[in-house]
């Protein structure tokens, strides 16, 4: 039986900020049940009334929460939306460079793990490129970041951003093994120009390996950019998915 993946609602952002429940209704038609926001907490009442009317749930969702001086109130967004897994999606490249950045920014996961639990949530970390690339005695900087992590701390690996950055995806995600809970899919040329990512299965990303690496992790279908229509390359790695993902 085919999985049913989520989908990243930053692929298709223009249509969030014009109409967001346009853009959900959109996303339901190709046959996504399952949504993943960004910068829920701005919105809430907006993406709870949304996601309702589109009749799909948000199982996951990404705030800036490591930076924030308030992420109680994230955690209550979350909580508002039935989203039960918060992503933080993005620390800089300036900080992880050194083995202090990395335990800073490891020791403040931790406590923000610690924080969403009290809300019945669960806290991660998703990555790009330069978590890869940037090396800490001799290490790619996340293997130090997930060393230090504590054990209810759950990762969404960017599977084109980890290739990008020189990893054995597959081998990575084998490593980390159920500490992987979700996955962003997404293809095209490994490159850091995103105009040219492509549907799942049309690019140079190895998505198959991929997703017999993770069978654990729910699939959450993303583009940071793309050349056509992204509904339309949506509908395209949703089909692929479905055919392929079994």
């Amino acid at each position: 039986m085919p999985r049913k993946p989520s989908v990243q609602l930053y692929s298709v952002r223009d249509a969030v900020q014009a109409d967001l429940p346009g853009a959900l209704a959109r996303l339901a038609e190709i046959g996504f049940e399952q949504v993943e926001p960004y910068g829920f907490h701005e919105r809430a009442v907006e993406f709870k009334d949304a996601l309702a009317a589109a009749g799909v749930t948000a199982p996951s969702g990404h705030a800036p929460v490591i930076d924030s001086e308030n992420p109680a109130a994230i955690f209550e967004a979350a909580n508002t939306l039935g989203i039960t897994t918060v992503i933080d999606p993005f620390v800089p490249s300036e900080r992880w460079r050194t083995a202090d950045d990395v335990a800073r920014t490891a020791d403040r996961v931790n406590e923000l793990s610690a924080l969403a639990h009290e809300y019945v949530l669960t806290f991660g970390y998703h990555n790009h490129a330069w978590e890869l690339e940037n090396t800490v005695e001799g290490r790619p900087a996340l293997e130090l970041f997930v060393d230090r992590l504590a054990p209810q701390v759950v990762l969404e690996i960017d599977t084109f951003w980890a290739t990008v950055g020189g990893a054995d995806t597959p081998a990575l995600l084998r490593s980390l093994g159920d500490r992987v809970t979700l996955i962003h899919v997404k293809d095209g040329a490994k490159s850091t120009d995103t105009s040219t990512q492509q549907p799942a299965g049309q690019g140079e990303v190895d998505v198959a390996a991929i997703l017999a690496a993770a069978p654990q992790a729910l699939r959450v279908v993303e583009f940071d950019a793309y050349a056509g229509d992204v509904f339309d390359g949506l509908a395209q790695s949703f089909a692929w998915l479905q055919e392929n993902d079994r």
